[in-house]
C-alpha cells in the first residue's frame, strides 16, 4: 500500500513528523496540490506563488535524493485524492495540521469528511506549538515548551515510493502544467524579493545566530536597520521550509554557547567591548526564542476561533467601520500617497520587497484603521497580498489588535509623525522610498506640509502637486479614533465581552510584543 504524504505549508523534509510516519508505515507517495481556489483567493498574490515554486524545487530535489519523486498536481480537494485512490493503492494519508485561511479550513473539513466516508485513514500531526481542539488556554505555555524542546525528527535517508507503472496511472488532468500560474517565478514591481527554499532558510538562520542578530533587540523597530538585524525567517516559518522547533532550538542553543563564552571571558576591564558584544548577542537570541512563542500564541487564536478572519473578537466592534471600502482612501494608502511620509514609504517598500518590520506593520495598520477609518478586513487584505510571509493566524489577529477591536488589548494609535522621529530620525528610509521628498531637510520630512513655500520651491518639491497634502487631518483623526474606540472598549468591559475574549484567547503568560521577523 502507498502512504500518501500531503505537503501543504510545510515544504521541507527535516523535522517533518508526517514524512517520518509515512516512511515508517510503508511506501511513500509525496503529493503537493496547487489548488485553484487558493490561487484565486482575495488574500493570494503572485509573490506567494513564486516563493512556493522555489520551495517546491528544492523539496523535489530533497525527496529525489531519498528515492521518491514529488507528485505535483493541480485541482480541487478532495476530488484529486479521490481520483488517486481510484487508480492507486493508497492506504492512508499523512499531513500536518494546518491553521490557514478560511478556504483551507473548509478544504480540510471536506478532506476529513471524504476520508471518513471512503475509509481512508487520515493522520494529521501537529506541525508547530498550536494545539487543535484546545480546551483551555491554561497550561498552553507548558505545552508549547514541551513541543519546541522535543527532539527534532530526522529525515529518513531513504524511502521506497510508487513504481513507474503506478505513477503512470495518475490521472493526467490533475498533473500541474509547467506554464501554470502556480509556477510563476517573477513578480512585477518587486525588488530584493526573499527567495524560497530550505537552503536559504538555513543560511538565514546561521547568519542570524552567528552574525546579524547582535542588534536584534534594539534595531527591530527601525524600518532600515531591521532589514539586516531581524532574522528574516518569518517567510520560511510561514511556508515551512524551517520548523518553529528548529528555529527555537537553534536560538536557545546558540544563546547557551554565548553564555558559556561570557563566563570564560571573565570580567577583566580590557575585555569589556567583546563582553558587551557577547551579551547583546545572547540577549537578542533569548528574545528571538521568546517571540517564537508569541508567533504560535497568535496562530492559536485563529485555530481556536477561525471566524476571526472575518469578524471581530468582540461583536460590538463589527459595525464601527463601513464594510464597503472607501475607495479613494484605500487606494491612496495602498499606493503610498497619503501625504504622511513614513506611512507612504512603508507601503511602497512592502509592495516592492514583501517585507516590513513589526513596528511599521503595526503603524500602517493603525493608520488605515484609525486615521483613514478603513475596516480592518479591507486593509488587512491589502497587506495579506503584500506580505510574502503572510501567515493567516498572525495576520488577522494582529490586524484586529492593531485596529483596537479585541476588547482586551491596549488600544494603540500610532502617530506616524512620532514614529518617523523615533525610528527614521535621519530620514533615510523615507528618502529611499519617497524620493520626491529627498531634498527636504530632515526636520521638514516629518511634516512636509508645514515646510515654507519658499523652502519647497528651493528644493524643487511643491506639496499638493509633487507630493500629496495629508489625506486626512492629523489631530482630528487621532481624536476621533481615540474617543470612539475607548468608549467601545469600555462598553465591552461593562457587558462582560472582554472577559469572554480573555478566557478564550488571553495569554496566561504575557508574550513579548513582536513576532520573529
Amino acid at each position: 500500500m502507498l502512504q500518501l504524504l500531503w505537503f501543504k505549508r510545510d515544504l521541507r523534509v527535516h523535522d517533518h513528523a508526517p514524512l517520518a510516519a509515512a516512511a515508517a508505515a510503508g511506501r511513500v507517495l509525496p503529493v503537493y496540490v496547487h489548488e485553484p481556489e487558493m490561487l484565486r483567493a482575495d488574500d493570494h498574490d503572485p509573490r506567494h506563488a513564486a516563493f512556493v515554486h522555489e520551495c517546491l524545487h528544492e523539496l523535489r530535489d530533497a525527496l529525489s535524493e531519498r528515492g521518491v519523486p514529488l507528485l505535483e498536481l493541480h485541482g480541487t480537494l478532495p476530488e484529486v485524492f479521490d481520483a488517486l485512490c481510484e487508480q492507486l493503492p493508497v492506504g492512508a494519508i499523512y499531513a500536518h495540521e494546518e491553521c490557514g485561511n478560511g478556504i483551507s479550513y473548509a478544504r480540510d473539513r471536506r478532506v476529513r469528511a471524504w476520508a471518513k466516508g471512503r475509509g481512508v485513514a487520515l493522520h494529521e500531526l501537529p506541525g508547530n506549538g498550536v494545539v487543535r481542539r484546545l480546551a483551555s488556554r491554561d497550561g498552553w505555555h507548558e505545552q508549547w515548551l514541551q513541543h519546541v524542546r522535543a527532539p527534532r525528527i530526522c529525515a529518513p535517508p531513504h524511502m521506497v515510493g510508487a513504481t513507474a507503472h503506478e505513477l503512470s496511472l495518475v490521472p493526467p488532468q490533475f498533473v500541474a502544467p509547467h506554464a501554470d500560474v502556480s509556477r510563476v517565478t517573477t513578480v512585477p514591481g518587486m525588488v530584493n524579493r526573499q527567495r524560497g527554499g530550505r537552503r536559504n532558510a538555513e543560511q538565514l538562520l546561521r547568519s542570524f545566530l552567528h552574525e546579524r542578530g547582535e542588534h536584534y533587540r534594539v534595531a527591530m523597530s527601525s524600518p532600515s536597520h531591521a532589514i539586516d538585524a531581524c532574522s528574516r525567517l518569518s517567510v520560511h516559518l510561514t511556508w515551512g521550509t524551517l520548523s518553529v522547533r528548529e528555529a527555537y532550538q537553534g536560538a536557545r542553543g546558540r544563546a547557551a554557547q554565548l553564555r558559556d563564552e561570557l563566563k570564560a571571558l571573565g570580567r577583566t576591564s580590557h575585555d569589556k567591548p567583546p563582553r558587551e558584544s557577547l551579551t547583546r548577542r545572547q540577549q537578542s537570541l533569548v528574545s528571538f526564542a521568546s517571540r517564537l512563542e508569541w508567533r504560535d500564541h497568535f496562530v492559536q487564536k485563529l485555530e481556536s476561533e477561525p471566524a476571526l478572519e472575518y469578524r471581530a473578537y468582540a461583536s460590538l466592534f463589527d459595525n464601527v467601520w463601513p464594510l464597503a471600502p472607501q475607495a479613494e482612501r484605500l487606494d491612496a494608502w495602498r499606493e503610498g500617497r497619503t501625504g504622511y511620509p513614513l506611512v507612504d514609504a512603508c507601503m511602497r517598500s512592502v509592495h516592492a520587497t514583501g517585507w516590513l518590520t513589526f513596528r511599521m506593520r503595526a503603524m500602517v495598520m493603525s493608520f488605515a484603521s484609525h486615521y483613514l477609518w478603513l475596516h480592518w478586513r479591507q486593509a488587512g487584505l491589502v497587506l495579506a497580498r503584500a506580505f510574502t510571509d503572510y501567515e493567516p493566524g498572525i495576520h488577522w489577529t494582529q490586524c484586529q489588535m492593531q485596529a483596537g477591536v479585541t476588547g482586551i488589548n491596549t488600544i494603540r494609535i500610532y502617530n506616524p509623525i512620532k514614529q518617523a522621529a523615533e525610528h527614521d530620525a535621519a530620514g533615510a528610509f523615507v528618502r529611499q522610498w519617497v524620493p520626491e521628498l529627498a531634498a527636504l531637510s530632515t526636520a521638514d520630512l516629518l511634516r512636509p506640509w508645514d515646510a515654507p513655500p519658499l523652502m519647497q520651491q528651493m528644493h524643487g518639491v511643491r506639496i499638493g502637486r509633487d507630493y500629496p497634502s495629508p489625506i486626512v487631518p492629523h489631530e482630528a483623526s487621532y481624536a476621533h479614533a481615540r474617543d470612539t474606540l475607548h468608549a467601545l472598549k469600555q462598553s465591552a468591559q461593562q457587558q462582560g465581552v472582554s472577559r469572554r475574549v480573555w478566557q478564550q484567547h488571553g495569554s496566561r503568560k504575557t508574550p513579548l510584543n513582536a513576532p520573529p521577523r
